[in-house]
């Protein structure tokens, strides 16, 4: 995918005109016009829906749902004669990180092209977790809250309360979520759950290092890392439900926010790309010890 191709889909701000009063309030949020659309960076996978075998666009969100919905869509893969894998994928959990569901496009495009990528698994994809902080350009949801912060702990955050639902729901085999890093020069990871999670992540990273340099700091984000990996996070993270006795493995894919937007694009959906291929090996592998 060229630079170009990318920016086209990039989210634009429309120019427009308005006439406000001297004396009217100011809004706690951008005014509707300024706002950056869910529609158009969505429209890739719109596109894709409507002609797709493998990818459908999910029933809109009932009981407890926020009042902007959750986009979803589910990319089912050929079968490939065992267990079919179900694995979670989020992004845009902060709303001022879109390179997250850009990614997203990038990597359905992949897979409809060369669909035995996705052979054996079915994908749930959540390329906006936060629709109101995506539309405003704010890192928090429009309530104020970094919904990042707020998993399994009894949060009143309807976007939050609605992904826990369907963490919990579909039981995944595994849960990746997609960040951009304005701190950081390079693409680097948190593991959690499984002890796949590793053995995940390090040929993620190296599959990503074609387009972008790793972070190779002892310190990324305030957490000890070794050659870009991450084995603590914050508290109240997007995961699993805590406590399972077998927990799916759980990664977050970080790419930096300051590199060119297409080569954070290619990078990211280059290691979402490794982690099927060799999720599927792995399994394979375990079936015949």
């Amino acid at each position: 995918m060229s630079k170009e191709s990318v920016e086209n889909i990039e989210p634009k701000v429309e120019a427009m005109s308005t006439i406000v009063p001297k004396d009217a309030p100011k809004l706690s949020v951008k005014p509707i016009y300024e706002r950056q659309a869910l529609d158009r960076i969505l429209s890739p996978l719109e596109d894709l829906a409507e002609r797709s075998e493998h990818l459908l666009r999910a029933s809109a969100a009932k009981n407890g749902a926020p009042q902007t919905p959750i986009p979803r869509y589910l990319y089912l893969g050929e079968r490939g004669g065992g267990d079919v894998f179900r694995l979670g994928i989020f992004a845009t959990i902060h709303g001022d990180e879109p390179e997250g569901v850009l990614a997203m496009n990038r990597f359905v495009t992949l897979l409809e092209r060369d669909p035995e990528i996705a052979r054996g698994f079915a994908l749930f994809l959540y390329p906006i977790c936060n629709p109101t902080g995506f539309e405003d350009g704010t890192r928090q949801a429009r309530g104020g809250k970094d919904l990042n912060r707020e998993f399994w702990r009894q949060s009143g955050e309807p976007e939050v309360r609605f992904l826990e639902s369907e963490i919990y729901l579909h039981a995944f085999d595994g849960l990746v979520t997609l960040h951009s890093d304005n701190t950081s020069n390079g693409v680097y990871g948190y593991v959690n759950g499984s002890v796949l999670s590793e053995n995940l992540l390090e040929p993620a990273l190296r599959a990503s290092e074609k387009f972008l340099p790793r972070d190779r700091r002892p310190v990324i984000d305030g957490f000890p890392a070794k050659e870009g990996i991450i084995y603590r996070s914050y508290a109240g993270v997007l995961r699993s439900l805590p406590g399972l006795e077998r927990p799916p493995f759980e990664l977050t894919f970080e790419t930096p926010q300051r590199a060119p937007l297409y080569l954070q694009v290619e990078a990211a959906a280059a290691g979402l790309r490794t982690i099927l291929q060799e999720y599927r090996q792995l399994r394979a592998f375990a079936q015949n010890i």
